[in-house]
């Protein structure tokens, strides 16, 4: 093969095949369509095979990322889906959720010059044929006498679960709702992450021999103490995430109307209360709603409330689109759909009528002064910019917390936000019991998440005595070859 320089490949980014928005508003199918196997060639050919590629380093889980891609402009999917199984459970989920644009596309040295290499659209590519040609990893692994108990089914939980099972331990998942998944199932829509992309991955697992047990809330029907003490588990990791909603604490909070963007895509992804009523969930649907906040969960709020029927549908930011934290992408698809966005503006007061429910709300004009903590530019209110905005629904996007029951009903150490406090093993002040992901740093990606998972693995198995205590499982996914336990996997 010639060398590949900056001239020698295509030099435009293959564009991808989307719904058309006057359509995708009135349904919940899959905006992104995904490449077809002409298109994830084409792209493939942008890739440069850096021989020190700055693309894995800023992988969260270090994917071999120019290995998958040469075999994807092989034509070899099968073989890009083998190498990607190395590292990561959740190629199609993360070729469609994760940050790409500022982690392994943002140090793409083809970026330098051009697009990037859409390295996303190529693990979806990748992830997809393996679902739909049913590739999987078929596990030749020695039991051990170990059991592990897993607290939340999120990605933090499914990597670590499959790191230990991998490892030959007996693995039991917890998860407090009625299916499994967490945060990609409850939190993220069916238009940008299909319930049947997660049920294919999850079942990778149950190849592993994974147990999933779900509605059960783990705090309230056991402790994450008795789980050691009284249940039988060796070793215990929580990845709980942190799914407590944050809100304002300005006056009209309590009406009829207002509510977390968790609960209102919970009702409608997890609940099905979209089909209402159909399915027994009651919905909140407005005709005309503002949404507070500018993350991608603000965005999958605005997008779900478009298709529960509503008229107007508002984002209300308090500062820029610069600032905004949302991926430019859900941001151009909400724009596309009809969402009207009110950069610069912060809510005071929500106001309602005399059976309690929401009417307007009340907000000021801002302008952007000098950078706050977080470094971004602090939004000051304009004098005399006071107006009303017509709302009857609104939906706060501002954040969440760590969820308190774990830390009440247990003797973990919390850092002063409420987190878990862990060492650099991620392991907890409770001995065998390990944590990771937002139940630890607070809300992040997908695949930080899933690097959370399996570096609290690696911390789990070397207390175990199944790995050798410096060497962390970086790639193939499992422990590294040599390891006590371990036998190498193959996709079939």
């Amino acid at each position: 093969m010639a060398k590949r320089t900056i001239r020698t490949i295509p030099q435009q980014r293959t564009p991808v095949a989307e719904q058309e928005a006057a359509v995708r508003r009135h349904n919940f199918d899959e905006v992104n369509l995904g490449y077809t196997e002409a298109e994830a060639t084409l792209e493939a050919e942008r890739c440069l095979l850096c021989p020190e590629p700055t693309c894995v380093s800023g992988c969260p889980v270090g994917i071999d990322i120019p290995a998958f891609i040469a075999r994807i402009a092989e034509h070899d999917p099968k073989g890009a889906y083998q190498v990607l199984a190395r590292s990561t459970l959740l190629p199609a989920v993360c070729g469609r959720v994760c940050p790409q644009e500022t982690q392994c596309e943002g140090v793409c040295i083809v970026g330098q010059s051009l697009a990037p290499v859409a390295i996303g659209r190529l693990e979806r590519y990748a992830g997809d044929r393996a679902i739909a040609e049913g590739y999987a990893s078929r596990s030749h692994v020695e039991p051990s006498r170990f059991k592990v108990g897993i607290v939340g089914s999120g990605p933090a939980g499914m990597a670590c679960a499959a790191d230990v099972a991998r490892a030959g331990c007996k693995v039991t998942v917890f998860e407090a709702l009625h299916q499994p998944g967490g945060v990609l199932r409850y939190g993220i829509p069916e238009f940008r992450l299909p319930n049947r992309v997660i049920d294919a991955e999850l079942a990778n697992l149950g190849r592993l021999g994974v147990e999933f047990q779900c509605n059960t809330l783990v705090g309230r029907l056991f402790t994450i103490e008795q789980m050691r003490d009284e249940l039988g588990f060796d070793a215990v990791f929580i990845g709980s995430g942190a799914g407590y909603p944050s809100m304002l604490g300005i006056p009209g909070e309590q009406l009829n109307g207002v509510l977390s963007a968790n609960e209102l895509l919970t009702r409608c992804n997890l609940m099905q209360g979209r089909d209402f009523p159909g399915f027994d969930t009651p919905m909140p649907r407005g005709k005309r709603v503002a949404v507070v906040g500018a993350g991608n969960t603000a965005m999958d709020a605005m997008r779900v409330s478009l298709r529960l029927g509503a008229e107007e549908v508002y984002c209300v930011y308090r500062r820029s689109h610069v600032e905004c934290p949302a991926r430019a992408e859900e941001v151009h698809h909400a724009e596309e759909e009809g969402v009207v966005f009110h950069w610069l503006t912060a809510p005071l007061e929500i106001l309602g009528d005399r059976d309690g429910n929401v009417t307007g709300m009340r907000c000021q004009q801002m302008a952007l002064g000098e950078p706050d903590s977080s470094g971004r530019a602090r939004p000051v209110p304009v004098p005399g910019s006071e107006h009303v905005l017509d709302v009857d629904l609104v939906v706060f996007a501002i954040g969440t917390n760590a969820n308190p029951i774990l830390g009440q009903t247990s003797g973990l150490a919390l850092n002063s936000r409420g987190y878990i406090a862990v060492d650099e093993t991620l392991a907890t002040s409770i001995a065998g019991v390990y944590a990771g992901g937002d139940i630890v740093t607070g809300a992040a990606t997908v695949i930080e998440a899933m690097g959370a998972g399996r570096k609290a693995a690696a911390g789990m198995l070397a207390y175990l005595g199944l790995a050798v205590p410096d060497e962390a499982p970086a790639a193939p996914f499992g422990l590294p070859a040599g390891q006590r336990n371990f036998l190498r996997l193959q996709a079939a």
